[in-house]
């Protein structure tokens, strides 16, 4: 009996031992997802480019390109003391490209129909491979990407990937597609406008016309080539990316690239079943099944049987270029099917319109959206000098409900640089800016590569003006080239101007990703100190964050020019949620670590005498 019992004790145990290691493992699962999330977009053929001749419209072999393999572990291991958790390689799908690789299979692209000599990234010609361009060994582009993605992971790097829902390449052609899997519109009926199974829309019987150029432009800058002659053949010609229905798109069209049919007539009639209400309150799970047993467009299946592919590889998440031209109902499908093969997918969506934010959120799934017509354009005109920081606040109060879903960022490659005469002029304009973005709500921040280097955009590149570097042609980004150093990616080359911003990133954004406070509350201060505080002007921002075990205070100066000195005051209501009592506090920025200073608590009531040099940040944490 006591042998038994001695057994049954060992047994009990094992349970109790092995339910609490799961309990220590869900608990640390949940503080991870708990955390800030850092992304870092690295336009992938610009990255390891260290040749600098920068000629506009200059090939390959004169203006050089990153391959996927420049990604070392090195190069990795320092984008992730950066404070990264996630890599988004844009550029990855294969694209049009003006460059001949016909001896690997690939079709040539016509200079008429792609955008710059390297061509667009988002015109993609081929969902289940990689730009050729990025390999060192094109016959093995597809494995060299793998391996990028396994030395992502081994660098504690999850990967994002672009996927372009809206539209593809005018000459979409897979010579990858898996067995059983067809291009877009290979079953399509041609002689309809539509049809809810076409995978385009059509101009029947009606050739697809090249746009007339306008501003002086010629493909490729005016150099010959055999395919640049004016002409595409494409009979009947299919709607552009855009929407234009004209066979023959005009020059500010997207005309490189045709519409995806999502199942929508010309008229706008949906040839599918939409969500019943109430659904946006149901998680993905209701909504994989709510598809299981609906008939959905050919275009949807298209769609999730990529995105499948692409997790399969190991992509950890997807940034969905201009989602909403997309209808929501086909997001639900996607987004539930992804999440259903991994639940901490990375879905990050292009949204411009305000008013669609919460039901891409809420019915289609989306994890985050890009925060742009609100926070950037206003961060943006305060940064510029025509902005106030009064109107900062008012865009928290109004997104509060789904603040933790939009995405904050200060560039991206659709975007002009901060340094750029464009924008700001000055890349340390955007140090108070990026506080503010990084520390202001619990949704991710996202940083545009060489951004934390101060990167002017200012090359000539072919496609394009300057302001912006360039996603069209081969080019050189000076500022990256100094910090990656003949591939030593060790800032070896930086300007000490360039170390000392990549150094205030570093600590910014290594310390959001670390601080409970960051996803805990929020309250502006702003308001109540601009009607109390005197010397407290409009070029200053101020909010408080925490949590139960952490208390920040976040002030910060837009002024390129002035001191500012003034007594902050902490709401009553503050100090009484933070549980202080009358006394004296320390609070020290968490910043640089060198400087304290005192939170006075009387009657109730809090007051830091401050002075903040220009475009000086302050993250006080209360000791």
């Amino acid at each position: 009996m006591k042998k038994i019992y001695n057994i049954l004790s060992v047994f009990i145990l094992a349970i109790v031992i092995a339910c609490s290691t799961e309990k220590v493992s869900e608990k640390k699962m949940t503080q991870e997802r708990n955390k800030k999330k850092v992304v870092y977009q690295v336009f992938t053929r610009l990255f390891g480019n260290t040749n600098t001749t920068n000629k506009p419209w200059g090939s390959i072999e004169e203006n050089g390109v990153g391959k996927f393999n420049d990604f070392t572990d090195k190069a990795l291991s320092e984008i992730k003391k950066l404070g990264v958790t996630h890599i988004w390689y844009t550029g990855v799908p294969h694209h049009d490209v003006i460059r001949d690789y016909t001896k690997y299979g690939i079709s040539n692209d016509d200079p008429d129909v792609v955008k710059g000599r390297a061509g667009s990234p988002y015109a993609v010609k081929d969902y289940y491979n990689v730009n050729p361009d990025l390999a060192e060994n094109v016959a093995n582009r597809l494995q060299e990407f793998e391996a990028l993605i396994k030395r992502s992971h081994e660098n504690d790097l999850k990967v994002i990937i672009d996927i372009v829902p809206n539209h593809v390449a005018r000459n979409y052609q897979s010579i990858s597609n898996p067995e059983g899997t067809k291009d877009f519109g290979a079953d399509d009926d041609t002689s309809k406008e539509y049809d809810v199974n076409n995978n385009f829309y059509y101009v029947p019987n009606t050739p697809f016309e090249v746009p007339d150029f306008l501003n002086g432009y010629k493909p490729l800058g005016g150099e010959k080539h055999p395919l640049s002659d004016g002409k595409f053949e494409e009979n009947p010609a299919k709607w552009t990316g855009n929407g234009s229905r004209s066979p023959k798109p005009s020059f500010y069209d997207w005309y490189e690239t045709v519409k995806v049919n999502y199942g929508i007539s010309p008229e706008g009639k949906k040839d599918f079943d939409e969500l019943p209400a109430g659904f946006e309150n149901e998680g993905y799970q209701k909504h994989f099944e709510f598809w299981q047993d609906k008939t959905v467009p050919n275009s949807w299946i298209k769609f999730r049987d990529i995105t499948l592919y692409w997790l399969e590889k190991g992509v950890d998440g997807f940034r969905y270029d201009m989602a909403e031209m997309v209808p929501v109902e086909f997001w639900s499908y996607l987004n539930s099917n992804i999440k259903m093969k991994n639940s901490d997918a990375f879905l990050l969506a292009e949204v411009y319109n305000p008013t669609q934010y919460r039901a891409y959120i809420k019915k289609g799934k989306m994890d985050y959206l890009y925060d742009k017509v609100q926070l950037y354009d206003t961060i943006k005109h305060v940064m510029q000098g025509h902005g106030l920081t009064d109107n900062i606040p008012p865009i928290q109060e109004d997104l509060k409900d789904i603040e933790h879903h939009m995405l904050h960022f200060l560039e991206n490659h659709d975007e002009q640089r901060i340094a750029s005469p464009a924008f700001a002029g000055n890349a340390l304009k955007g140090k108070p800016a990026m506080v503010v973005s990084a520390t202001i709500s619990t949704a991710p921040t996202m940083v545009y590569f060489g951004q934390e280097l101060g990167e002017d955009g200012s090359e000539d590149a072919g496609f394009g003006s300057p302001s912006r570097t360039s996603i069209f042609d081969y080019v050189g980004v000076p500022t990256l080239q100094r910090w990656v150093n003949n591939k030593q990616f060790d800032g070896g080359q930086s300007t000490k101007e360039e170390e000392a911003l990549r150094d205030f990133y570093k600590r910014l954004l290594n310390f959001t990703i670390a601080s409970d406070a960051l996803m805990g509350e929020y309250a502006d201060i702003h308001q109540f100190n601009r009607e109390k505080t005197l010397n407290y002007g409009e070029k200053i921002l101020s909010f408080v964050r925490w949590s139960e075990n952490e208390k920040i205070i976040v002030v910060s100066n837009f002024d390129a020019n002035d001191h500012h000195r003034f007594v902050l005051e902490i709401p009553s209501e503050i100090i009484k949620k933070w549980n202080l009592v009358d006394g004296k506090y320390q609070v020290t920025d968490q910043l640089y670590q060198k400087e304290s200073f005192t939170l006075n608590v009387k009657e109730g009531k809090g007051l830091i005498a401050l002075k903040l040099r220009p475009l000086e940040s302050l993250i006080l944490k209360l000791q």
